[in-house]
């Protein structure tokens, strides 16, 4: 289904406005001037995410005049929108001339935003007000990331592969985030769209990001419950801040200091999570840990307040500075929050540090990486590690219950 973009409409009576005009212009001395009117620019370093935050205005635009309904339909999973763009006029310094746009599932993914308590508005304000931002971070074959510009969100490249299986597990997915009342660990899926530029065809997810837009991470932990092969290579650990894995969280006599209260519900919920991603076949996902240490950003604010003082508010224009739309001027303007505290409506994966923790910490704790269902590939990387091993050996490649159950129970044993 092809659908019609509101500005193409507009150029088009803007095109037969400037023909009436120049036929008028024949019997007058005077000539009319028409003037376009101005668009919403999407400007990015990179072609495709200007397509992107497009396609995500336009998106909810069009999705804004749908009535809500009361229930999804079986054809609502199946469904998506498509807009091809070929104008060499339109935004020419911005977006390349011929694009096309394709969103999946379109009402499936605005209810699911709306159960994550997501507004479209202010949705589509985080993908397209400012540019997303580019991430180190390099996930599995490669997969690209950014985050929104208030960091908010994470858009994460996939494969067509990942499209297929989001399909797969998109209807049951969906009931459990009804069930659950959107309480739960997994990623919030909240956009799945292909972006065809200069015939290439890139394939890309919307979720929340697991860490906050305003406490800054200090350690992460990528967590599998296994032990084989699970430590950061030399080349992660020279990262700014690298990923570290099982191993390393083990060596480093790393804990999660959380209150009885906050354990109990953490562990309902991881164990809710596992057993649907089991019964789904689904394997290979991780729990991903970021650690803030309050006192160290305490530090380092005042550190930073010093030198700016000593900088007598001067800039010598170096660094990205802060974009008129940002979080310290949207985000945060309701309530001025104090060093280590949070709103648990924005970072919805934070748990605080309980009052005996040998620091002052927030964690932020959630599964990531969930779209690995256990194939025949599996099932033969599963034999290899096995002969390589040992029967015993702790492989990530095992069966999903089997995954489930030793992931549950290796991050029940971290938890303090």
């Amino acid at each position: 289904m092809l659908v019609a973009s509101s500005w193409l409409v507009a150029l088009v009576s803007l095109q037969t406005s400037s023909i009436a005009a120049s036929i008028a212009s024949k019997t007058k001395t005077k000539k009319k001037h028409f003037v376009a009117q101005k668009v919403k620019l999407f400007r990015a370093s990179d072609p495709l995410l200007s397509v992107l935050m497009w396609g995500v205005n336009h998106s909810i635009n069009e999705l804004s005049h749908i009535q809500i309904p009361i229930m999804l339909m079986p054809d609502d999973f199946k469904a998506y929108s498509k807009i091809k763009v070929d104008n060499h006029l339109f935004n020419k310094e911005n977006m390349p001339s011929h694009f096309k746009f394709k969103e999946y599932c379109p009402l499936v993914f605005r209810n699911l935003r709306e159960r994550f308590g997501i507004d479209d508005q202010e949705f589509s304000n985080s993908l397209t007000r400012s540019a997303p931002l580019n991430s180190d971070a390099q996930g599995r074959s490669g997969a690209r990331f950014h985050t929104s510009y208030d960091k908010r969100y994470v858009i994460k490249t996939i494969s067509s592969e990942d499209v297929a299986e989001m399909h797969n597990i998109l209807k049951k997915y969906h009931q459990f985030i009804v069930e659950c009342h959107g309480n739960t660990l997994l990623p919030q899926f909240l956009g799945m769209y292909r972006l065809t530029v200069d015939g290439d065809e890139t394939y890309m997810i919307v979720t929340r990001n697991v860490f906050s837009h305003r406490l800054s991470v200090y350690k992460k932990y990528d967590l599998k419950g296994s032990t084989v092969a699970r430590e950061a290579s030399d080349k992660e650990k020279a990262k700014e801040l690298p990923t570290y894995k099982d191993n390393d969280f083990i060596n480093d006599g790393q804990k999660i200091y959380i209150d009885g209260e906050n354990k109990k519900m953490f562990l309902e919920k991881l164990r809710k999570d596992v057993e649907f991603l089991a019964q789904l076949k689904l394997m290979d996902y991780s729990l991903l840990v970021g650690i803030h240490d309050v006192e160290r950003a305490e530090q380092e604010e005042v550190d930073s307040e010093d030198n700016e003082a000593e900088d007598d508010g001067e800039s010598d224009g170096g660094g990205v500075g802060t974009p008129p739309d940002s979080p310290s001027n949207t985000l945060d303007s309701t309530k001025p929050l104090s060093p280590g505290e949070f709103d648990p409506s924005i970072d919805v994966y934070a748990i605080k540090s309980n009052d005996g923790a040998p620091r002052k910490e927030v964690y932020f704790m959630a599964i990531i990486d969930i779209l690995q269902h256990y194939d025949a590939k599996k099932k033969a990387a599963h034999a290899a590690k096995t002969v390589k091993h040992g029967a015993g050996a702790e492989i990530s490649t095992v069966n999903p219950e089997q995954y489930s159950k030793r992931f549950y129970d290796f991050i029940a044993t971290i938890l303090s």
